[in-house]
């Protein structure tokens, strides 16, 4: 195994090994880079794991058939899409609603216990996380993160030391991989030009949510402002997703 910055990976081993549970871990496996390490560590630890990955429905073309090249990650499918998901709810996520990620990502692993590439390095939410801990909504669920304390440097290094096989969208100049237009990401118009059939995809459900006999969304002309309303994470970001948003 490659040594790097003080045997990082051995210490990440090491917590493998110290907290594997009798039935193995439930391994979520995004397709990005930090899971990619976490898939590799885990096979060379040898420690008992089943790997998963969570299909949204919008995740980019190029993550998706990077994870078809690992024959030991499952792909799961989910059981409506991003679309229908939308349609269902009658409202588009947003930042400080994500209840696609809730449905589509995290249902996985109940009652076991979850590996993940989750850093501290990553944002600054998750640098408030723990090494070992419990989930919020599914209290049968724990988590470990056993890259957590690695900076994005010493992902890349040992990458390239182990010669592990990535997304080639990184070398794109794309720092942080996810479903295209998620209402995190800041480079709207990138992704609309790169993916757009997936951006028409999300237009089409948005505006089918657009309701003119919604107290709440008479603040939009039509269907059109409404769509790029959402699109603008600017004028969300000003008032906070209005608060009173779908109240009625």
């Amino acid at each position: 195994m490659h040594d790097l910055f003080g045997d990082v990976a051995e210490r990440a081993v090491e917590r493998l090994r110290e907290f594997e549970p009798a039935e193995g871990y439930y391994l979520a496996y995004s397709g990005g880079k930090d899971s990619d390490v976490l898939l590799h560590l885990a096979r060379q630890s040898g420690v008992r794991f089943d790997a998963h990955h969570h299909l949204t429905t919008c995740d980019p073309p190029e993550l998706v058939r990077h994870v078809k090249t690992q024959a030991d990650v499952t792909i799961e499918r989910p059981a409506e899409t991003m679309w229908q998901l939308i349609r269902r709810k009658g409202m588009p996520p947003r930042r400080n609603v994500r209840f696609c990620c809730e449905v589509l990502k995290e249902g996985g692993g109940r009652a076991r216990l979850v590996l993940t590439g989750v850093r501290w390095g990553e944002s600054n939410r998750r640098s408030q996380r723990r090494m070992v801990e419990s989930c919020l909504r599914d209290r049968s669920k724990r988590y470990l993160h056993p890259i957590i304390d690695w900076s994005t440097d010493e992902i890349w290094r040992y990458i390239r030391g182990e010669k592990i096989p990535y997304c080639r969208l990184y070398d794109e100049g794309f720092s942080r991989l996810g479903c295209v237009l998620c209402p995190m990401a800041t480079d709207v118009e990138r992704q609309m030009q790169r993916w757009p059939a997936l951006a028409l995809a999300w237009e089409r459900a948005i505006k089918a949510t657009w309701d003119p006999a919604k107290p709440a969304l008479r603040v939009f002309a039509d269907a059109e402002q409404y769509w790029q309303w959402w699109l603008d994470r600017r004028a969300r970001a000003a008032d906070y997703e209005m608060p009173l948003f779908f109240r009625d």
